[in-house]
């Protein structure tokens, strides 16, 4: 952790005022205000073995949402008796959009009970054999503009249903054009903000090479939900061997209090775990605590 005490000490020293605080206030006066969920895709190996267990150690925890991870549900209507049946809720959900008729995703999510559905990604284009980094790393212009148009069109159709679309980065968006333009700029300029918002990942972005704080103030109004991972290095991925490069939160370079600070003083409720495998020498659950334990308690700085 960059700014401030140890992540370990942190955690501890949160969970101490939890419970010094827990002694004085019933448990509902103690939650706080804003909601830290989790998404589903940190423990999903987990789900397939034991769904019930694993949603009940995740709600002991002190997660009181999952983000779906749309794409490995088979069973919408089984799923949300599961996460009901633990005292969860799942707000949102991610969806393989695709190129497929977007409405087969959006029944998923309306039979989710969701009330965000996003993309994990939208690509304009997939050739087979081209290597799957090279090929988003050396995405246009034109081709941020055929996603928006894309992602309208999405939002059009969730919006027929009561839903709302939004769309999640990664690092690739945000590679200069040249003159400060990025295809995260020309998302945000291309959509329309009745049809399209966003959720931010705020690891990704600064991977990228944005500045997430900057961007975020720029971004008000236009996303309702955050997503928080970590890592050591600020270099955007080249191929899979960047998954090595991913540590719990307070462990890499993510200035992830400055964020959650400036998500506070934009009136965001919905804060989100998103912390990639693998978990070096933990249990996606171990890294689901100790993760749980740094959001929230930056959550109540």
């Amino acid at each position: 952790m960059k700014d401030g005490l140890n992540r370990r000490e942190f955690t501890r020293l949160s969970a101490a005022l939890a419970i010094a605080v827990l002694g004085h206030r019933s448990l509902a006066e103690a939650r706080p205000q804003r909601i830290v969920g989790i998404q589903q895709y940190m423990v999903k190996d987990l789900m397939t073995k034991d769904p019930e267990g694993t949603l009940a150690e995740l709600a002991s925890i002190g997660y009181t949402e999952i983000e779906a991870y749309g794409f490995t549900i088979a069973n919408p209507k089984e799923f949300r008796q599961q996460v009901n049946a633990a005292g969860l809720r799942c707000f949102s959900g991610q969806f393989d959009f695709g190129f497929d008729d977007p409405d087969k995703a959006l029944d998923k999510a309306s039979a989710l009970g969701v009330r965000y559905a996003i993309s994990s990604m939208l690509l304009p284009r997939l050739r087979r054999g081209v290597d799957f980094y090279a090929m988003v790393n050396s995405l246009t212009q034109d081709d941020f503009k055929r996603m928006a148009y894309r992602a309208n069109e999405i939002g059009e159709h969730a919006r027929k249903r009561g839903l709302k679309y939004a769309y999640h980065n990664h690092w690739f968006e945000f590679r200069d054009f040249g003159n400060g333009e990025t295809g995260y700029s020309i998302l945000l300029k291309e959509t329309d903000s009745a049809l399209v918002e966003f959720e931010p990942d705020a690891g990704w972005m600064a991977v990228g090479g944005a500045n997430p704080v900057q961007l975020l103030q720029k971004m008000q109004g236009r996303f309702h939900l955050i997503h928080f991972k970590d890592f050591v290095v600020r270099t955007p991925p080249t191929s899979s061997d960047h998954e090595q490069q991913f540590v719990d939160l307070g462990d890499g370079m993510v200035p992830l209090k400055s964020i959650v600070d400036c998500a506070k003083d934009l009136g965001i409720e919905h804060f989100i775990v998103d912390h990639d495998p693998p978990f070096h020498g933990m249990t996606p659950i171990d890294a689901a605590r100790l993760d749980y334990g740094f959001l929230a308690g930056l959550l109540k700085g």
